[in-house]
């Protein structure tokens, strides 16, 4: 199974491929789509939504795991990662491909074991689980991973195991 997760923003967009084979996880890219500040929205959300169109068509994922908007302090924030967030959930449904949304909770938890490790924890247990070299760079790459390593645990034998009280 292939994955791509995303990491949205508006001024940033994490992007990562994870191959699952078994229980077996390996990065196959990531990166992160970047726009200006000085751009209107629209060509942000525009420069976005053809860059993941362009992710998909190239990795043809069979699904697409995204981090849920979390609204903080700010909702400006959170209305711009929205709209980041909405791209990326129409270009999957454009192709058709499944979408899984985790809260950035559930994510931690998936890769460290933590629901609240910071941005470094998360970067350096990503870059251990999918045994790379060194940690993924920028933040919102590893971020990105960290989303599809999170629905990689998301399996039917990981679902039953939960169903049956098994704890990991």
């Amino acid at each position: 199974m292939v994955i791509l997760g995303l990491d949205p923003g508006t001024a940033a967009t994490g992007w990562g491929v994870v191959s699952a084979e078994g229980s077996r996880l390996r990065s196959v890219d990531y990166g992160c789509i970047r726009t200006d500040a000085h751009t209107p929205p629209e060509e942000r959300l525009a420069v976005i939504a053809r860059a993941l169109d362009g992710l998909l068509e190239r990795f043809q994922p069979d699904a697409v795991a995204v981090e849920e908007v979390y609204v903080g302090g700010n909702p400006r924030t959170a209305l711009a990662v929205g709209q980041a967030r909405g791209a990326a959930l129409t270009m999957a449904g454009l192709r058709h491909i499944a979408v899984a949304e985790y809260t950035v909770s559930q994510i931690k938890t998936a890769v460290s074991g933590y629901g609240r490790a910071d941005k470094r924890q998360v970067q350096l247990m990503v870059g251990a689980v999918l045994g790379l070299a060194e940690p993924p760079s920028p933040d919102h790459a590893a971020d990105a991973l960290a989303a599809a390593i999170c629905h990689a645990g998301q399996g039917p034998l990981a679902q039953r195991l939960r169903a049956a009280g098994v704890r990991g």
